[in-house]
């Protein structure tokens, strides 16, 4: 009987597992110069390799090279760079005080590697999403196998394809495929799973690691809010929403999914919004080398199924597809049904729904009434408001007159918090999701004093609970 197509797949992971598993123990990262020697690999591969990269995402999301560069490549490069300003620091033991019990004695807090881990990434952003949680992983010292998104898979094929000319085999190897390929890994034991998604994958993924109980982080996403205070800068506010919906066509986990904005404010935020709309990408949108494509058909059909649901009073901008071309314009909605599909589903594109709120404490109670979102943005000109925003909700993160931007700050841990994901990264917080922070207790061996020791007296006693 001869080997089928699918057997032969399935060495070849196993064959590539053995590799990075076999690098891990050999100790290929034990030293931090040579997790140096590899991160300086990883921004060689994207600085030597930025014209394919950015061709591939070209093909496969419509991605300009200044957006390709800005949210993939150069994101990730930053990534790199900040780490290596950091790995001393964070791979260097921390001193930890021990109480006057347990001296003379010292305590440190040693970091170590994970192991082996698997890093799962999305299609929206098929580079930044698989390498940004790499570079950690690497700074800590683990060794990895990565599963690009099938979905892009121009540039699944240029990462698998050029990746190795530039990293360790035996620290890095590259999974590509679908679903079958994604089980096969799903069903191998992990000392992590990372994994970047919707949350009906992400609860598959903690399923399959609950089974050799694999740490996991999920990033997922949900319904991002929007809120306009009567305070705010009309016009900034309706341009950075607007910048922040239409990059990547919408196909961001933490694009602005809807906007409640001050009713004394809304009519001339939705006329702000087209104006900004057409002054990013002209007249004729379609044309515009800077505006994305929906990733597929399915996604297509997707989308324009949400739009076509309807559940809402006024197109107030847009309304423009194409299949063909893989094209939805930028579309606003009014008059918007709180229970209809646009407010019930993650978008995941380039329709932005406007509701209005009279007070306040009227959109945060909206805001809580539903899962909690991974990113919130509030455009406030006073601190009371933006404050009274932020203490009252609960999302994995906040941008305040502005979208986005938060997660491309080094030091700030990026993650969501209920459905909206489990666990964070990015600078030292990624550093500590792929370490294990062990705990070191030296004492020496004099003096030896009996006061812990049996038989316990009343006055050992005494001591015991004074001291304790």
């Amino acid at each position: 009987m001869g080997i089928t197509a699918e057997t032969a797949a399935s060495n070849e992971i196993h064959d590539k597992l053995d590799k990075v598993r076999g690098g891990f123990r050999a100790g290929t990262l034990r030293d931090v110069n040579d997790r140096v020697t590899q991160l300086r690999q990883l921004k060689r591969f994207l600085a030597e390799e930025e014209t394919a990269i950015a061709r591939a995402l070209r093909v496969d999301l419509g991605k300009s090279a200044t957006e390709a560069y800005a949210t993939e490549i150069g994101f990730v490069i930053s990534e790199v760079d900040h780490v290596l300003s950091n790995i001393e620091k964070w791979t260097s033991p921390r001193k930890v005080g021990v109480p006057l019990h347990q001296r003379p004695g010292s305590g440190r807090v040693v970091p170590e590697p994970l192991g082996t881990v698997l890093i799962i990434s999305p299609w929206n952003y098929p580079l930044q999403l698989l390498l940004a949680p790499l570079v950690p992983a690497i700074a800590a010292g683990n060794t990895a196998i990565l599963k690009p998104s099938e979905i892009a898979p121009a540039t699944a094929a240029v990462i698998e394809d050029l990746l190795l000319n530039y990293l360790d085999g035996r620290v890095v190897q590259v999974v590509s495929g679908g679903v079958e390929e994604t089980t096969e890994l799903l069903a191998e034991q992990w000392d992590h799973i990372f994994y970047t998604g919707n949350g009906t994958v992400g609860k598959i993924v903690m399923r399959a690691a609950a089974e050799h109980l694999t740490p996991v982080t999920l990033e997922l996403g949900g319904k991002s809010p929007a809120i306009v205070t009567a305070s705010a800068d009309v016009t900034v506010s309706a341009r950075r929403i607007a910048w922040g919906k239409c990059i990547n066509a919408g196909q961001t986990c933490v694009a602005p999914d809807y906007v409640l904005a001050h009713d004394s404010i809304a009519d001339q935020f939705v006329a702000d919004l087209g104006t900004a709309i057409t002054e990013f990408y002209g007249e004729d949108i379609a044309s515009s080398p800077d505006y994305g494509r929906i990733v597929s058909d399915r996604h297509f059909d997707r989308v324009s199924a949400l739009l076509d649901s309807g559940g809402y009073d006024e197109l107030a901008f847009g309304g423009f597809a194409d299949r063909s071309t893989k094209f939805i314009s930028p579309t606003v909605v009014t008059g918007v049904d709180p229970t209809s599909r646009l407010m019930s589903e993650e978008i995941f594109g380039p329709i932005l729904p406007v509701l209005t709120y009279r007070d306040l404490g009227e959109a945060i109670d909206f805001v809580n009434a539903r899962p909690k979102p991974l990113a919130l943005y509030v455009f406030a000109s006073n601190d009371r408001d933006a404050n009274r925003v932020i203490s009252h909700t609960s999302s994995g993160g906040v941008t305040v007159n502005h979208t986005l931007l938060h997660l491309a700050i080094p030091d700030f841990p990026f993650g969501g918090v209920g459905p909206s994901g489990m666990g964070s990264y990015h600078g030292e917080a990624g550093f500590n999701v792929f370490s294990h922070l062990k705990p070191v207790l030296r004492r020496g061996t004099k003096p030896d004093p009996k006061l812990a020791y049996p038989p316990y007296t009343d006055f050992k006693q005494k001591l015991i609970r004074k001291f304790l």
